[in-house]
């Protein structure tokens, strides 16, 4: 797969996973294990470029007796989900014209 397609992808994915509410990166990794595999170094990665895109904001919370950091998706984060949403029905246009038979053609 084309990687600044599937970076696309693992930041949406990553995004969903906290849209509903604040997460940590256990949390985010199990959460999407079920659509896709993500190490927590890839995690870790897409979470700090989320960050400085503004997509996410982190605050650190007391959990266990350890400080653990949580994501929050802000405004831009969900504009992003939607703005994906739309790019995907493009997509997947694109899709079945190249997954198509040809018809009547030998």
């Amino acid at each position: 797969m084309d990687i600044q397609l599937k970076r696309g992808l693992l930041d949406v994915c990553v995004l969903k996973a906290i849209k509903t509410e604040d997460s940590y990166g256990y949390k985010i990794i199990k959460d999407v294990k079920p659509y896709i595999e993500l190490s927590e170094s890839t995690l870790y990665t897409i979470l700090k470029r989320l960050e400085t895109a503004q997509m996410l904001t982190v605050h650190t919370a007391e959990h266990g007796g350890r400080l653990r950091k949580y994501y929050h998706i802000t405004e831009k984060g969900l504009k992003r989900i939607e703005e994906f949403k739309e790019e995907w029905k493009e997509i997947m246009s694109i899709y079945k014209f190249v997954i198509k038979e040809d018809e009547g053609d030998d």
